[in-house]
């Protein structure tokens, strides 16, 4: 540490991505004080970036604890950041530290899994406009399934459902599908003609297919089968991620998050259904216990 354990006043964890950076402070004892907000962190987007918007979420945090900003060297910070899991990123992050006491740095992912899970055994899977998993074992180990990205992963998501989504509109232009319910909003969203599809499909990545994943749920739920088999598919998808996770050891619990995520564990069969807990804290709760765990190593026992 750079200055002596007694001589940290606050802990703050961090949780940062491509949208927005959020810090949750605490005093030493572990009493929360405030929360702040910013831009985004993720370090795809620049470390000079996210060390701002780091910065100005934990002003933020202590404006709301009525407090002035401490001097880094008395904080021990943890943070979960979108990308971190890239070495050069990752490094990059860290030799810019402006001086904190102890800087923790882990891929959003991990720090979700230990906020999830209070930092015992589990599993994540969370879908959004992408997938991953994450799982922690009884040793403290983790692993990883999904998340290799869109189009070639990202199985289950959001992106993934309005891809699938999307094919099925040009099968039914073509004739090789028979209209439905989900290819009609499909056409009524971006268009019925062949060039209208064409233009469409050329600008669109992730976000934008992803913004088509509403329809399938919505036409599932008025009964559109093909959108349903769509959903089934989405959730099986996700349920593979689990099984990958699922090591020799007894059935881990599952937190299920994420906009998609969510709603598509419904569809999971009885006996996955039935590991779904609720999540005991979220990505800053977990660059919290990052940050604490950290400053109690680092702090000698007395007696």
């Amino acid at each position: 540490m750079r200055v002596a354990p007694y001589a940290v006043r606050y802990v703050a964890g961090v949780d940062g991505g491509g949208t927005g950076t959020r810090a949750r402070l605490q005093d030493r004892a572990g009493t929360l004080l405030g929360q702040g907000d910013a831009g985004p962190s993720g370090l795809g987007q620049g470390v000079a970036q996210a060390w701002r918007h780091v910065t100005q979420a934990l002003h933020a945090a202590f404006a709301a604890a009525g407090l002035p900003p401490a001097p880094p060297a008395h904080t021990v910070l943890g943070l979960g950041l979108a990308g971190a899991g890239v070495a050069a990123q990752h490094e990059a992050f860290l030799r810019a530290d402006p001086g904190y006491a102890l800087c923790l740095l882990e891929n959003d992912g991990v720090t979700q899994l230990l906020g999830a899970h209070g930092g015992g055994p589990g599993v994540v899977v969370a879908a959004g406009t992408g997938s991953v998993a994450a799982a922690r074992y009884a040793d403290g180990r983790t692993a990883q399934a999904g998340g290799w990205g869109f189009p070639v992963g990202d199985e289950g998501s959001g992106a993934w459902l309005g891809l699938r989504a999307m094919q099925h509109a040009h099968a039914v232009l073509d004739g090789r599908d028979a209209p439905t319910l989900l290819s009609q909003t499909v056409f009524d969203q971006v268009g019925s003609t062949a060039s209208a599809l064409l233009a469409w499909c050329a600008q669109a990545g992730a976000p934008q297919y992803g913004h088509l994943a509403p329809l399938v749920f919505a036409e599932a739920e008025r009964g559109d089968t093909t959108a349903q088999a769509l959903l089934q598919a989405a959730a099986d998808e996700l349920r593979r991620l689990v099984d990958a996770l699922q090591q020799d050891e007894p059935p881990l619990p599952v937190v299920a998050s994420g906009s998609v995520g969510v709603r598509l564990a419904a569809l999971w069969p009885p006996a996955l259904r039935e590991r779904v807990v609720p999540p005991e804290g979220d990505s800053a709760d977990g660059a919290l216990r990052l940050a604490r765990e950290a400053l109690a190593a680092a702090t000698p026992t007395v007696g």
